[in-house]
């Protein structure tokens, strides 16, 4: 897979882009956990995540944010890693233009950033949020959410709470004009040291019925 350095806001940001031979693939952004406690674009359900999407056809493309591995500039809070997101979705777009169809995920931390991303860019047709802290950031900024996904959390998640997530899926559900589908992994913890396979066939599943379903 080629490892990439492209321009993000402050200075230059790391990847990992996986292209296809389709011409018009879609493409997907993968968004990793909170920098400051050891999350980069290596971890686990991050790099489980790219190939889930790499395996359903998508060109994907992982990145670390600002100032993890060898990406340049420091933590910011959430609001400098949303611009460095943003780069990387500007990187993906400028080598697939005609991409027909644009999707983000992330897991914990990179989830909260993926769903603000999703506000400012209306091209983004579909998400998938893997253990959103929704006990940690508030995400009242989806009023209303512009986009139909998927959110799937651990049962057995004691960073986040399961009820946390249920309360924020049942705020969202509660929206017109989208779909918010909510799956569980049983006995999956925050980190899903049990139960990763399901959590990509979940994911691979609901993906794959999205892109018959919508064509993209």
């Amino acid at each position: 897979m080629p490892e990439v350095i492209f321009p993000g806001p402050d200075g230059r940001l790391e990847g990992r882009y996986h292209p296809t031979a389709q011409k018009d693939a879609p493409i997907a952004l993968i968004l990793h956990p909170h920098p400051q406690y050891g999350g980069n674009m290596n971890n686990r359900v991050t790099y489980a995540l790219h190939y889930a999407f790499r395996d359903l056809g998508f060109t994907a493309l992982r990145f670390n944010f600002r100032g993890v591995g060898r990406s340049q500039g420091e933590f910011d809070q959430g609001q400098g890693e949303l611009s460095d997101a943003a780069a990387a979705l500007d990187y993906l777009q400028m080598h697939n233009p005609n991409a027909r169809g644009c999707w983000v995920a992330g897991f914990s931390f990179g989830a909260w950033i993926g769903m603000q991303l999703l506000m400012r860019r209306p091209e983004i047709s579909g998400f998938v949020s893997i253990a959103p802290p929704a006990n940690m950031y508030d995400f009242s900024f989806l009023a209303p959410c512009p986009s139909s996904g998927l959110i799937l959390n651990g049962e057995s998640d004691r960073i986040v709470p399961m009820a946390d997530v249920e309360g924020l899926v049942a705020k969202l559900q509660a929206q017109k004009g989208i779909q918010i589908t909510h799956s569980t992994v049983a006995d999956a913890n925050h980190f899903f040291e049990k139960g990763m396979e399901e959590m990509v066939d979940i994911v691979k599943g609901y993906v794959k019925a999205r892109l018959i379903e919508g064509g993209r």
